[in-house]
């Protein structure tokens, strides 16, 4: 048997045929920058994230970029936020001449560690960037008295997170600016890139519209140097018919994540997800993400003992499921303020240690709305057989 990290082409099987309707809607239409279709979407999405206002755009990574622009947070700044998250959270940050500052992250869930926040603060930070990683939703309560007391702004990184929420209340409505991102293997996926802001502050929402098609608020007249970043109506049309379903999705994905923590909590080698979320908030659960703590597993494995590794535990485990027909999927293998790219800020290995070694250790199992308890029983049982005694 052969199981998947995701299963885009299962999503399909169960909605295809209205996809095929709205997208034939669209074509017929003529209509595909801008229209109804995405109308239509920015409007159910600020309803679906509590927020008096949504922008699409044209991906997440533009999202951050637009947020951070409209706040005027530029050259000489200073951003706080995680290293443990997928590259575009700093490099948004980077893109518009700021500097990411990184804090340490807490090793039960992989979040930003909150009582380093007001450490990392200088005369030069004007924003916080929380990210809500692998669906977990941080304490916004917290996040927002730190940013009140020290006159910062906030901008959510939601872009794993959409159907997420803290203390009942979504991801993407506490801070100044909320940002999103369809990707098609997200929650909330797109069959391409797309993206979105959501904010409460009609002059943002204004000035992050203009921003995305050319710094343009009417015309040809440009008040700004922006940027074309746009939702497509294509892409718009998709979203729409996915979106009424993601509180669905989110529950198959939580009844699977649940199956996981009950069958897997006896195995002592492996750390399984935070559940604070039972009485703080709502996991969507875009992944599920557990830490190989030590190779107990390695007597009862068949792959090669000569492959090299770099993370030995952690990546032979993850060969072994392979070979045994469980894909699986490491986010993220190497922290951001140790990527090349970033040489120039001067983090050493041991700058963010507790970073560092949950990068060495995590690994994601398969978890989609589609996954067959047949599916996902194989996954556990081979991994138990893996970690016999």
């Amino acid at each position: 048997m052969q199981i998947p990290p995701f299963s885009l082409e299962a999503q399909i099987s169960e909605i295809g045929d209205e996809i095929e309707e709205a997208l034939i809607k669209v074509f017929r239409s003529g209509k595909y920058i801008g229209g109804e279709e995405v109308a239509s979407f920015e409007k159910a999405f600020a309803l679906a994230t509590e927020t008096s206002y949504s922008v699409s755009c044209n991906s997440g990574t533009d999202a951050l970029i637009l947020a951070l622009r409209a706040l005027n947070i530029g050259q000489g700044d200073e951003v706080i936020t995680s290293s443990f998250s997928f590259f575009a959270t700093a490099e948004a940050i980077t893109s518009v001449g700021a500097r990411p500052v990184f804090v340490d992250i807490d090793s039960k869930n992989y979040l930003m560690d909150l009582d380093l926040i007001e450490k990392a603060i200088t005369p030069r930070t004007k924003a916080i960037l929380p990210v809500h990683l692998f669906g977990h939703p941080l304490d916004m309560d917290k996040i927002m008295a730190i940013a009140e007391s020290n006159n910062l702004k906030v901008v959510e990184d939601c872009a794993q997170a959409a159907g997420a929420y803290w203390r009942g209340k979504p991801v993407g409505s506490y801070g100044d600016i909320g940002c999103f991102s369809f990707f098609p293997t997200k929650n909330l996926g797109a069959a391409g890139d797309g993206g979105a802001i959501t904010t409460n502050d009609f002059d943002l929402a204004k000035t992050i519209r203009e921003l995305a098609i050319h710094g343009m608020p009417k015309r040809y007249f440009h008040t700004n140097i922006g940027y074309n970043s746009r939702l497509d109506s294509l892409q718009a049309a998709i979203l729409n018919v996915k979106l009424i379903r993601l509180n669905k999705w989110i529950e198959q994905r939580k009844e699977i994540a649940i199956n996981y923590m009950n069958q897997l909590s006896a195995i002592d080698s492996i750390e399984l997800p935070s559940n604070t979320f039972v009485n703080n908030s709502g996991h969507s659960w875009n992944q599920f993400v557990i830490r190989i703590m030590d190779n107990s597993f390695i007597k009862n494995i068949k792959s090669n003992s000569d492959d090299v590794f770099d993370n030995l535990n952690r990546d032979l485990f993850k060969t072994e499921l392979h070979r045994l027909g469980v894909n699986t999927i490491i986010y993220y293998p190497i922290p951001i303020h140790l990527q090349p790219a970033y040489k120039n800020l001067e983090y050493k290995e041991g700058s963010l240690p507790v970073t560092e070694k949950v990068c060495s250790q995590v690994i994601s199992l398969p978890i989609f709305p589609e996954l067959k308890s047949i599916q996902q029983s194989y996954v556990i049982d081979k991994i138990k057989e893996l970690f016999k005694k």
